[in-house]
């Protein structure tokens, strides 16, 4: 017989998945989909569905007005809640329930990004796992939502790209994993706004500080920053940067 009731763990599994997807690709021919539908043993039609459930509740798309489905509202509803108020644990459970359906520990399957932590012990160890697998599971979500590119130079080699936190890590808890937190930027443009050089204003213009601008006569400022003062930030698929944070890094990190 069929399953019919989606358990607590594949909802959440669902729910990981959304993130990482467009709306156009939540259909039963997206790779993806497939893939996690096998992991679960639900069918790509089943697994589709439930991310357009997700959709349904998501405010983003209820200000777009798209509705999604909204047939498991009910289910789906609980999870999407749980992850407002803690993301952080919702995120990292689901990387580790996934971990667990391919038969792999957390620490296997993301041996790549936690080289470094394997003489740490007990809740040293906890926290640092946690917060390494969070952090990319944070990019994955900012480089779809713009498209694999940098924000100011359309760069698309990922290797060369980093999620930037709007609001450092270290200084709001609460929105780490949001992605109106993310922005994704090239390696120069990530350092120089985390340094408060550059910063992003209400219209999502490049702003350069007059600490940089000091450096008008140097010639790497007119290669690099020059042409950047009120540019336009190229606008993410989803997610803009939330006001309120980019009024944050303005106020407090950008050099004036």
């Amino acid at each position: 017989m069929a399953k019919i009731n989606w358990t607590r763990e594949e909802l959440i599994l669902a729910f990981n998945l959304y993130w990482q997807l467009d709306f156009g690709k939540m259909h039963s021919r997206t790779p993806e989909i497939i893939h996690l539908a096998n992991i679960i043993g639900r069918t790509a039609n089943a697994v589709a569905i439930r991310l357009t459930n997700f959709a349904h509740i998501d405010p983003y798309h209820q200000e777009r007005g798209i509705k999604g489905m909204s047939g498991g509202r009910k289910q789906v509803e609980p999870i999407w809640n749980e992850f407002i108020n803690n993301k952080e644990e919702l995120i990292f459970e689901s990387e580790k329930i996934l971990a667990e359906k391919q038969h792999e520990t957390i620490e296997q399957k993301f041996a790549d990004i936690l080289v470094g932590t394997e003489n740490l012990k007990g809740e040293t160890k906890i926290r640092e796992v946690k917060t390494r697998v969070n952090q990319n599971f944070f990019r994955k979500v900012v480089m779809v939502n713009y498209s694999g590119k940098c924000a100011i130079t359309g760069i698309d080699i990922p290797e060369l790209l980093f999620a930037s936190h709007i609001i450092p890590w270290s200084k709001n808890e609460d929105e780490r994993l949001n992605p109106e937190n993310g922005i994704c930027l090239s390696a120069l443009y990530d350092r120089a706004f985390d340094k408060g050089y550059i910063s992003i204003n209400h219209k999502f213009e490049v702003l350069i500080s007059p600490i940089l601008k000091k450096k008008q006569k140097e010639n790497y400022y007119e290669k690099y920053f020059a042409h950047l003062t009120n540019s336009p930030l190229q606008v993410p698929k989803k997610y803009l940067p939330k006001k309120e944070f980019l009024e944050f890094h303005f106020d407090t990190i950008f050099k004036r």
